[in-house]
């Protein structure tokens, strides 16, 4: 099982290798991950480059590309995943192809290529291309603390009784 940071450094390589694909960053890409992925044997890598082809094609043919990006970033993530649970050696040379992939890519696609990482039962909210828009119901303490209040009531902290 992997750590909570190669996992999300294998998201992020996900990401920035469908982020790659369709632009002119895509061979600097596609070779760096095929080396990677050599790591499992040529069988293993020819696979994985014929899967590359096909899912470049699946995006350079969709009516929306993003659309088709977003459907194989959990795709690649766990192909990441098994790569470095395999050989975790490979740690380095993945966060340089999202480096490389990060600084070769056009604008429109560079928000493909972020690094989201919540630790220590922290939360965190990320979004692509869209909103967030998140509430949460006060927290049991909060509600002890106001529970006598009536419903609509305004708290009024500057009551004079003393």
């Amino acid at each position: 099982m992997l750590t909570e940071a190669l996992a999300a450094l294998a998201a992020s390589g996900g990401t920035a290798l469908v982020g790659a694909m369709a632009t002119d960053a895509w061979q600097t890409a596609r070779d760096s991950a095929a080396r990677l992925f050599g790591r499992q044997g040529a069988q293993r890598q020819t696979a994985i480059e014929a899967q590359m082809d096909g899912n470049v094609i699946l995006v350079e043919r969709a009516d929306d590309p993003d659309l088709a990006r977003q459907a194989l970033v959990p795709l690649w993530q766990m192909e990441l995943n098994r790569l470095l649970e395999e050989h975790p050696g490979t740690e380095a040379e993945l966060q340089e192809l999202i480096t490389r992939v990060r600084d070769d890519l056009p604008a429109p696609q560079q928000q493909w290529v972020q690094n989201n990482i919540a630790r220590d039962n922290s939360r965190q909210f990320a979004v692509q291309g869209g909103d967030i828009i998140y509430h949460e119901s006060p927290s049991s303490t909060f509600g002890r603390q106001h529970s006598e209040q009536q419903p609509g009531a305004a708290d009024d902290s500057s009551d004079s009784r003393q």
